[in-house]
């Protein structure tokens, strides 16, 4: 429903430019010295939509980062939401209805949300290079630059990076189950109930069901650029195909998914699943170590490589508070932000590391790492890009009609 709305209220925007006879409504920033922007934000509140359901990443956001703004002179006001879109349907409801002075300033954002903004023109853009530490950040990586094969084009701020892994217990699979997809289908089979992921299009089942494409089809490089219904077609039906055969080996008979990622984690932490991917592999070391997840958790990369791409935040064009946002986006960016939130939550950095100096990088190399967690060298090694938004909303739209109802 939340999606539904999303694309009705895009459809109104669209039509309303085009009677207006705009070409684009997409604000740029002014650029010029970002001291200004501190001075402005003096004050004022930044109201952050984000994602609510990851303990750790909370207390580090209304922890560190707050403290970071309050010392500028900002107050930060994290809103817990637990998908992206309600956040996007907000911005896209008050721009339709005019309204100037909105109340969402910053968003957790990419992929086909972020795609959905940029198409209505809701995004405030160009103040990603003015930040004081856009220094940090290779804007020529195409991950970088361009979020799920859209171009950035200076309207988000990339703030943390993420790799997919598959994580296990390893007292219930072996090395051997975890090598590929055939393989851990196959372990599922003989162990039924013990595996799922949960239902597109929550961010990470989006990821998983994106993974089980891939390898079905030998990769991403089939499918690159716009969206081509030719070409997807006959590849989705191979991987319904299969995932109706793995159907009655999942968690219970494949009958229901999990509505989100939070519940297919606490399906592992009691016992119930032994393995499920993550797009926060850096995350799992935090929860073993507080005995959420059991001593013997550990990661792995399947033969077809995993999806990696890079969190953004979006300012919505219509935000009272953008010089806060823009302060909010460079103290994320802040080499000792990223250091602390690597130690505190074990994912990776999203700046540059070979941009710091010898002794930053040396406080990046010493952080300790549990055993539980592969090295980023090891989960990067055999990294896929993500495909086009028009691609992944077809997946996610296609897997309901030909997987779950079926």
């Amino acid at each position: 429903m939340r999606r539904l709305l999303a694309t009705a209220t895009l459809a109104a925007l669209a039509l309303s430019a085009c009677s207006s006879g705009s070409t684009s409504s997409t604000p740029k920033a002014s650029g010029g010295n970002f001291a200004d922007v501190l001075t402005q934000a003096k004050g004022q509140t930044v109201n952050w939509y984000m994602y609510g359901g990851d303990d750790t990443i909370n207390g580090f956001v209304n922890g560190y980062v707050a403290d970071k703004l309050k010392a500028l002179g900002v107050t930060l006001n994290q809103v817990k939401i637990t998908d992206t879109v309600t956040a996007v349907d907000k911005v896209l409801a008050e721009k339709q209805a005019g309204t100037k002075n909105g109340s969402v300033d910053a968003i957790w954002i990419n992929g086909e949300n972020f795609a959905t903004g940029k198409q209505a023109g809701a995004w405030y853009c160009g103040s990603d290079k003015t930040l004081a530490n856009a220094k940090y950040v290779d804007f020529t990586k195409p991950a970088v630059a361009n979020d799920f094969g859209l171009p950035v084009d200076g309207c988000e701020s990339v703030w943390q990076q993420a790799n997919s892994a598959l994580v296990y217990d390893s007292s219930k699979l072996t090395a051997d189950d975890v090598k590929s997809v055939t393989s851990l289908f196959a372990w599922a089979k003989a162990h039924p109930g013990q595996f799922t992921y949960p239902a597109p299009p929550d961010f990470t089942g989006s990821m998983a069901v994106r993974t089980f494409f891939y390898d079905t089809n030998g990769g991403p490089s089939g499918f690159k650029g716009p969206f081509d219904k030719a070409t997807f077609s006959p590849a989705a039906t191979k991987l319904w195909d299969r995932l109706n055969a793995l159907k009655p080996s999942l968690y219970k008979k494949g009958a229901t998914y999990p509505a989100g990622q939070p519940d297919v984690e606490k399906l592992f932490a009691n016992g119930e699943v032994a393995a499920f991917l993550t797009y926060t592999p850096g995350g799992v070391g935090d929860k073993v170590t507080k005995g959420v997840y059991p001593k013997t958790t550990k990661e792995a990369v399947l033969d077809i490589g995993n999806i990696s791409n890079y969190s953004f935040l979006s300012i919505p064009a219509n935000s009272p508070h953008k010089a806060a946002a823009q302060v909010l986006e460079n103290v994320l960016l802040d080499p000792q932000t990223q250091l602390e939130f690597y130690k505190v939550s074990g994912n990776f950095p999203a700046i540059d590391l070979s941009k710091l100096t010898t002794a930053e990088q040396a406080q990046f190399a010493a952080v300790s790492t549990s055993p539980s967690v592969l090295p980023l060298a090891e989960l990067s090694k055999n990294a896929q890009p993500e495909l086009t938004s028009g691609y992944v909303t077809a997946i996610e739209k296609d897997w309901k009609t030909n997987v779950l109802e079926k």
